[in-house]
């Protein structure tokens, strides 16, 4: 772990090991190519552009490299460059909800069987879920370059064992075609495309330069700059109508999974979520808020099982 006594990233998960002020000097160590991104912030403290995806994907694999043991990662140009901090701490929130089950100890090992909705190119959650807690993963995705690139990841430090990817032949289709005939999962989790459009995904990332102030900056397109493209970004209807369709859809797998999950970005979209919960009948639904500095993100989690069912799961 980075030795740096100065905290500044204490609303962080407990456990997620991103807590303290990034060691450059050691990252660098570790991944030499980063040092070309390292520069010298007004407050004369260590720092990258963390609107440039190029800066943070090297980042990203010293991060990786020096935390998770992952020797070899990369995405292909305009892919989603995940936060890591952020994706730790909602991996470390389903470990809480699961041990809320579970007597208030975590689940740990292969037993623990998770779902990640669209997995994406860079395999995050995976990777961050089987290092920190042995958890078994099945990644979906609809795209086959995404899928592909991911599979390269797991074979490249030896998690193909681990995680298993799937791709989801339709685009219009979450948990149909790619689970729960025949199988059981802990958890379900999800970054669902939060955008409606490619427009509306340009604009929330120019709200983002200009809090980085970076509102005149050389780059023209933010949306790049940022990372991402396509069906990582939005989809018709944005989060609610994905997240919906989430829900409409995770009736089949009732039986079949103790808690269902999936990120929220908006919170104007809860009301129309915690009227789809209702409708279909869902036992119990919990918020979980979560913040990374001055951002604040949330998940919500619900369930078709009663108390006695999902308290039996961990039994069976």
């Amino acid at each position: 772990m980075i030795a740096n006594p100065a905290v500044e990233k204490n609303n962080l998960h407990p456990r997620n090991l991103h807590r303290e002020r990034y060691d450059f000097a050691h990252l660098i160590t570790i991944h030499p190519p980063l040092a070309s991104f390292v520069q010298v912030n007004p407050h004369g403290n260590a720092t990258i552009d963390f609107a440039d995806p190029v800066a943070v994907k090297a980042l990203n694999c010293a991060l990786l490299a020096c935390y998770y043991d992952i020797k070899e990662w990369d995405i292909p140009a305009q892919y989603l460059c995940p936060p890591i901090p952020g994706r730790a701490d909602y991996v470390h929130y389903l470990a809480d909800l699961l041990a809320s089950e579970n007597g208030n100890e975590i689940p740990r090992g292969d037993r623990v069987r998770v779902l990640d909705i669209g997995v994406g190119a860079n395999c995050i959650y995976p990777i961050i879920g089987q290092r920190s807690y042995g958890w078994h993963f099945v990644g979906t995705d609809v795209d086959e370059a995404a899928l592909d690139n991911a599979q390269r990841i797991l074979q490249r430090n030896e998690l193909t064992s681990a995680v298993e990817l799937r791709r989801q032949s339709s685009s219009s289709a979450i948990f149909s075609g790619v689970t729960f005939a025949d199988e059981f999962f802990a958890l379900t989790l999800c970054n669902p495309p939060f955008h409606a459009s490619l427009a509306e995904a340009r604009q929330g990332s120019q709200r983002k330069w200009k809090n980085l102030g970076k509102e005149n900056n050389k780059h023209k397109n933010p949306v790049l700059n940022f990372g991402g493209h396509g069906r990582e970004l939005c989809c018709d209807g944005g989060e609610e109508a994905f997240v919906k369709r989430m829900i409409e859809e995770s009736q089949s797998g009732r039986e079949h999974c103790l808690w269902f999950t999936t990120l929220i970005s908006k919170s104007a979209t809860l009301p129309h979520v915690y009227r789809a919960l209702k409708y279909v009948g869902a036992s119990e639904n919990r918020t979980i808020e979560m913040s990374q500095g001055q951002k604040k993100s949330r998940f919500i989690a619900w369930t078709f099982l009663d108390k006695s069912q999902r308290q039996a799961w961990w039994q069976s």
